[in-house]
């Protein structure tokens, strides 16, 4: 289900904020700012219970069958008279402004300056005649009767009267209040809409950006500061998928490269179909195919699934069956393959066992091609958990040994074979969280080195003592 839009959203919160805005607002203003602290004077808080008694009153009115109409007490007035001892109360007809029977004769002779005005509210206060000093009301009601002047004095508060005084302000101030809302809701959706300008530009530039075009950044100009962060991280993300992208880029590229070369060799070797050790040649580079097609599938699994097929391998036992794999190969070769073993004769490490054993294929591979015909290739496990091949051949200069990682890297001086599958190799040791570097062998040649994590050792968590 979509998700409502953001400027919905916050229009929906400003008038939620509103409504509760106005409520406490009539509320702090009835109790404390027109009513003079209500809660702490008893005589203003009285006057919160004009409204009550008010409608108590008109309750009580009656019209008789000769069409005169009187107050005829009602239960609930004469309750009120009882809580009330010092309530009086007058009705006066709106048009004759005659007072109406059953209204207190003292609080009419009082109000007689009501036959010489009209008035629809007024405060008034009466000194004497047996009144206590106090405040009274008068307002004008529309009944079922017709219009009626109601005057009351000497109403006292109870907490529902304060229920009461918020409801009629609250109509009273409805018919504004819709009108201030309407306004907000234009105003404010108009505001939200421009505001949001920005992430609509964001989102335009996010719908043209594909696998071709990852090097393009969100622009942040104009973006509001509450929303730069959700960008950059956005940008950030683009320019992780954009070095992942290129990565593959690079290892695809040097895939097709490196299984051009066999393929090419191979192409050459067939079309001499007499010449000596043609079967030899085949078996070599059918082998280095092979190895290519093992890395790129290994990869593949890799950046499918991650960490999930990584297992616990015994580098030891991979050492050795991957020689026992490749000796036939040297033997045809002319060239001796060796198994060395340092250390313990167990070292489990956290990996994924064909993309391991396709990295050390490759490097048997390329040492067999760099190693001098006669010569020996050993392969060592330990006595951490490393796995290294030497070889005997012209070794790799310094200068050229982290370029032999790189995709297409070629020096014309370098033995046949030099740095084939290396790029791909240190793809896939990255992948494995391990490492892969070169060192000199002793007494001349090239030693390729990987370590990988230690079984139980947190991911990219390595017991190697060359990692710098």
């Amino acid at each position: 289900m979509r998700a409502p839009s953001l400027s919905r959203r916050l229009v929906l919160y400003l008038l939620a904020a509103q409504i509760v805005g106005v409520v406490l607002t009539t509320l702090a203003i009835e109790l404390f700012v027109e009513e003079g602290a209500l809660l702490m004077l008893e005589r203003d808080r009285n006057e919160l219970a004009v409204p009550r008694t008010n409608d108590i009153v008109v309750e009580s009115l009656r019209r008789s069958m000769s069409g005169e109409l009187s107050i005829d007490p009602s239960p609930a007035l004469r309750a009120e008279m009882m809580r009330a001892p010092n309530l009086r109360f007058a009705v006066f007809d709106w048009e004759t402004k005659s007072p109406v029977a059953g209204s207190s004769p003292a609080l009419v002779a009082e109000l007689v300056i009501l036959r010489r005005i009209r008035t629809t509210h007024m405060h008034f206060s009466i000194d004497g005649d047996g009144f206590e000093v106090g405040k009274g009301h008068l307002s004008l009601m529309e009944t079922p009767f017709g219009r009626v002047t109601v005057a009351t004095y000497g109403h006292l508060f109870e907490w529902w009267d304060l229920l009461r005084t918020l409801q009629i302000e609250f109509q009273s101030y409805l018919r504004y209040f819709v009108l201030e809302v309407l306004a907000a809701v234009g105003v404010g959706w108009l505001a939200f809409k421009r505001g949001l300008e920005p992430l609509k530009r964001v989102a335009q530039q996010t719908e043209r950006i594909d696998l071709n075009s990852l090097h393009q950044r969100l622009p942040l100009e104009g973006v509001p500061a509450e929303i730069s962060s959700l960008v950059d991280s956005m940008n950030g993300a683009l320019s992780r998928l954009d070095e992942g992208a290129e990565r593959q880029r690079r290892f695809l590229a040097n895939a097709a490269h490196e299984l051009r070369t066999p393929v090419a060799i191979l192409l050459e070797r067939l079309d001499a179909p007499q010449q000596q050790g043609l079967m030899t040649d085949l078996r070599r580079d059918a082998s280095r195919i092979r190895n290519i097609v093992e890395q790129l599938l290994a990869g593949a699994r890799l950046e499918k699934r991650g960490a999930d097929l990584e297992e616990m391998i015994d580098i030891v036992e991979l050492g050795r069956s991957m020689v026992d794999l490749h000796v036939r190969l040297a033997l045809k070769m002319r060239r001796h393959l060796e198994f060395s073993e340092e250390g313990a004769s167990i070292i489990m490490v956290r990996a994924e066992r064909l993309a391991l054993e396709s990295v050390v294929a490759n490097l048997i591979g390329n040492a067999l091609r760099a190693e001098p015909v006669g010569g020996s290739v050993i392969v060592g496990v330990g006595p951490g958990p490393e796995i290294c091949i030497v070889d005997h051949g012209p070794g790799i200069p310094p200068d050229d040994r982290a370029l032999i990682f790189e995709p297409f890297w070629r020096k014309e001086s370098a033995s046949p074979g030099a740095g084939l599958g290396l790029a791909i190799a240190k793809e896939l040791m990255d992948k494995l969280g391990g490492r892969i570097w070169v060192e000199d062998t002793p007494g001349g040649g090239a030693t390729l080195r990987i370590s990988l994590p230690l079984a139980g050792a947190a991911p990219g968590e390595m017991a190697d003592p060359h990692a710098r």
